[in-house]
């Protein structure tokens, strides 16, 4: 039986407190008393800190954000009005105010919501997000085609200040305002954090517009004032809106937002419903680009986020009492990866590290502590990362840039161009390779490989374990030339093989008589080791090659496995562009006649924990030992 619907009538009685599940959401905040929605914002934090305990999520900027979104809810109507949000993480206020908060209990669960927008989940999804610095030039596109369809509605976009280190942000800025009448809305979350804490000129220009205090103490008092004296007329109105910009360009100049051509409104108190409605109104009766200023706090109404907002950003499960996490967190290869560089970086000091705002992410805070003259935060900016790279490179040093793999993507152009064609020797860390789970699509670490390999001249290394990582690293800095990647998983290794099997090129283990061989790379080795060990209990002989260096393939490494009969690859990475493709490619240029198959990942991966994700492609050492049996079966049947 459907929950009951409260009746307008009582939705205004301000005496009445509601809940979430008596709502038509988002239509029923608008009926809403001021009072009524502080409660519910106190109701969403606890549904946020509650649920997220239990699912893991990001946590901290959420908290931060539920003023925000309930304002911005009440006044825009959404999904008429489109609201779009940048990087998307901080969606989970919007999905509870939007009719999802019974499903919050699966968010980035397997077939659950996910912890970013999707336009096939709700209407009120405007578009995927999952990076960062994209949501001002989707905003623009939206607003402008609103224009050409003759709709007068409100496109929003809210971006926070960490976004606001990447140059997609500032080349969307310059271009929304080249035509006018626009109803654009963008909203800065000023929390004074990113990721990492955001970093460089403009960290210190929004210090500077946080801290106008005169400016801002006046402006009120003069507002308040003002707004006694009866208002006649389009006159008086435009006179207060003279007086207002007289006051702002004699205390404080021009901002860079005006600057580009929008409206510049605030800072505004980020957490005061009746500051947030105050400008919002403002906002919509321009119909012009505006650029409305909130400044949160990151972890808001939960102590040990607000104290320690990077460690609350992305959580796993944790005890609400003390904040702790429920597991202790382990090692893991980023960790592996950051105290090599110190270990490096202690021998070398030509050793540079770079992070884009993912410091802790890459594990780089080791090397930042030990020599902080060589690091560098370049801010949510992979493109600068890459080229700033090439210019240490071109002048002696090795720049070393840790960087998830989902987010190299953005610097394409910049390793071709500024890097490889160069022949610059910089080193890429690619962390987060492979499947990363709960984060879904935009997460997922698969297209690191086809981008890489298609450059000319580029050497890949993809470790099975720590020790196989150090040993890379090693390579990479010191005996490689150009351009060179050293790519890892998330998470810790797993490891049931032993040091005869680790290498900084390629291994066999093979059996007697065998007719099959398993390919692969990367954690895939330690599954694709168990399963042989699972055919060998069968009765089946299999031989494995393990790939550490799998970029360029040796001619040597053709020549052997063409004697098998029987290939099978198994590649943690898209299909279209990855290793086992280019395998295939070399055998059938040699007139291989055997039987060669592949198992890849093969289009966008949704959300799922790493164990379950790797199964459903069938990469765990079961599903590798059944696979391999049937394609023994179906050849012996030919």
């Amino acid at each position: 039986m459907p929950l009951r619907k409260v009746k307008m009538n009582e939705l205004k009685n301000d005496g009445n407190r509601v809940s979430l599940s008596e709502l038509d959401l988002p239509k029923d905040l608008k009926e809403l008393s001021l009072q009524q929605c502080k409660c519910l914002c106190s109701d969403i934090r606890s549904l946020l800190i509650n649920t997220v305990s239990k699912t893991g999520g990001h946590l901290a900027s959420n908290l931060g954000v539920v003023e925000l979104t309930m304002a911005i809810h009440r006044n825009f109507n959404s999904p008429e009005d489109k609201i779009v949000w940048d990087v998307g993480h901080q969606t989970y206020v919007h999905k509870i105010l939007t009719g999802r908060a019974d499903k919050l209990g699966t968010i980035r669960q397997e077939n659950g919501i996910s912890g970013f927008p999707k336009p096939n989940e709700s209407v009120h999804d405007s578009f995927i997000a999952g990076h960062s610095s994209t949501s001002v030039s989707v905003a623009c596109g939206i607003a402008e085609a609103m224009k050409l369809q003759g709709r007068d509605n409100y496109t929003v976009a809210v971006i926070g200040d960490g976004a606001m280190t990447g140059g997609m942000f500032y080349e969307a800025m310059n271009n929304c305002c080249s035509k006018q009448n626009s109803n654009l809305i963008v909203i800065l979350n000023d929390n004074n954090m990113s990721i990492s804490k955001s970093v460089g000129s403009l960290g210190k220009y929004l210090t500077s517009l946080r801290n106008s205090v005169k400016y801002l103490d006046t402006k009120r008092w003069v507002e308040k004032n003002l707004n006694q004296i009866p208002v006649v007329g389009t006159k008086m109105a435009k006179g207060m809106k003279v007086a207002k910009d007289s006051i702002k360009s004699t205390i404080l100049e021009r901002t860079m937002f005006e600057d580009m051509g929008f409206i510049y409104l605030g800072p505004v108190n980020g957490h005061s419903l009746t500051e947030l409605e105050q400008v919002m109104h403002m906002a919509k009766s321009y119909h012009e680009p505006v650029f409305i200023h909130v400044k949160t706090t990151k972890g808001k109404g939960y102590l040990p986020a607000e104290k320690n907002p990077g460690e609350y950003h992305g959580i796993s499960r944790f005890d609400i009492e003390t904040g702790n996490p429920e597991v202790a967190a382990s090692d893991s290869y980023s960790t592996a990866f950051g105290k090599e560089l110190v270990a490096l970086g202690e021998k070398d000091e030509r050793i540079c590290a770079i992070t884009a705002a993912m410091k802790y992410g890459t594990g780089l805070q080791y090397f930042s502590k030990h020599y902080p003259e060589r690091f560098y935060d370049v801010g949510i900016a992979e493109q600068h990362a890459v080229t700033f790279a090439g210019g240490l490179a071109s002048m002696g040093q090795i720049p070393v840039f840790a960087v998830y793999s989902t987010f190299l993507q953005r610097a394409y152009d910049q390793l071709v161009h500024d890097v490889a064609i160069g022949g610059l020797h910089v080193v890429l860390g690619v962390d987060r390779a492979g499947i990363v789970g709960e984060d879904g699509e935009t997460h997922q670490g698969l297209f690191d490989v086809a981008i890489l390999s298609s450059i000319p001249d580029t050497v890949i290394y993809s470790p099975s374990c720590y020790e196989e990582l150090r040993l890379c690293m090693r390579k990479a800095v010191y005996e490689n030339k150009g351009l060179v990647a050293v790519r890892y998983p998330r998470g810790a290794e797993k490891v049931s093989f032993g040091q005869e099997d680790i290498c900084t090129d390629h291994i066999y283990r093979r059996s007697e008589n065998s007719d099959t061989l398993i390919i692969t790379y990367g954690r895939l080795y330690n599954e694709a080791y168990k399963a042989q060990g699972i055919l060998s209990d069968k009765g089946i002989a299999c031989d494995v090659l393990k790939l550490t260096e799998i970029f360029p393939i040796s001619d040597n490494i053709i020549s052997e496995i063409k004697k098998y009969k029987r290939i099978v690859f198994f590649e943690e990475a898209e299909r279209q562009g990855g290793i086992s493709g280019k395998y295939g490619d070399l055998l059938m240029e040699e007139h291989y006649s055997g039987d060669y198959s592949r198992v890849t990942a093969d289009g966008f991966i949704k959300q799922a924990s790493v164990v379950s994700a790797l199964s459903h492609l069938g990469m765990t050492a079961e599903k590798m030992a059944e696979y391999t049996c049937k394609r023994s079966r179906e050849d012996g049947k030919a």
